[in-house]
């Protein structure tokens, strides 16, 4: 049995040292068929982990990390640009020999995505876009990211996490799943300040991701929940006119994180979906 069967079958967190950080993750499956889910802001990989479920049983291999400053990845601070984060899974992928893959990102795990897009193409077979938009930052918003990113600095992130749950759920998710609340909140409480933070200030220089969108030639799932509070219809819309090979799931009732809010729905489309690829 290898290192990594072993750590598969007692269910434990692999981790490895890439460009300067101790990275966690987890691997689940032996199929040559692989697909890495990126998490968004301020989560971790256990947010993916209705989504492994479903993954395992149709047959993929499933690579979940953490990100630099989240979960049990180390914290590296200062600024984390997207690049940054996108050559971090460029290297988790190396490590693990693994070529070309579907890429699958929500929220900031999204705009990840798109960033490892422009850098690597010719390692996706496929991309997933969830409660995400290509646009680059507005001046109005890098200054409030600026802000956030020293409030969390000074404060942590109790505060923050209670202003943001409504934000992220839809109050329907709240109130008829509050152990998906629960979840939420407690996943966010627990990411690291000084990470959130860094995240924040490299997220607010992305470059716009419509060129990148518009020259990719694999096939692409875009899910995005009327109710987000951050991804509109028209970011929605805007990347499926964008992305030539691609199917847009609008899921009614949901807010900004669908395949916590929606899981059998998410999981259906996207299995759904990946049988095409």
């Amino acid at each position: 049995m290898t290192k990594r069967q072993a750590l598969m079958a007692e269910g434990g967190v692999s981790s490895v040292r890439l460009n300067g950080v101790a990275m966690a993750y987890d691997d689940i499956g032996e199929s040559s068929d692989v697909i890495v889910l990126v998490h968004g802001h301020p989560f971790n990989r256990s947010m993916w982990a209705p989504q492994v479920v479903a993954l395992a049983a149709a047959g993929w291999r499933t690579i979940v990390p953490d990100l630099r400053g989240y979960g049990d990845t180390e914290v590296a601070p200062g600024t984390t640009t997207l690049d940054v984060f996108a050559r971090d899974i460029a290297a988790l992928l190396d490590n693990l020999g693994v070529g070309r893959t579907v890429l699958g990102g929500l929220s900031m795990g999204g705009q990840i995505v798109m960033e490892f897009a422009r850098l690597f193409p010719e390692r996706l077979r496929g991309i997933v876009l969830a409660a995400t938009s290509p646009q680059s930052e507005t001046e109005a918003g890098k200054q409030r990211r600026r802000e956030m990113a020293a409030r969390l600095r000074a404060e942590g992130m109790d505060s923050y996490s209670v202003e943001a749950l409504p934000k992220m759920l839809a109050p329907r998710s709240i109130s008829a799943a509050p152990e998906t609340a629960a979840r939420v909140m407690a996943m966010m409480r627990a990411t690291h300040p000084e990470g959130a933070a860094a995240a924040l200030l490299g997220r607010a220089e992305r470059p716009p991701y419509e060129p990148v969108l518009e020259r990719l030639g694999v096939p692409a799932l875009i899910v995005v929940g009327d109710e987000d509070a951050f991804t509109t219809r028209g970011d929605a819309d805007l990347m499926h006119q964008l992305l030539t090979d691609s199917e847009l799931v609008w899921m009614e009732g949901v807010g900004h994180l669908p395949n916590l809010e929606r899981p059998e729905a998410f999981n259906a489309a996207l299995l759904s979906w990946l049988a095409t690829v």
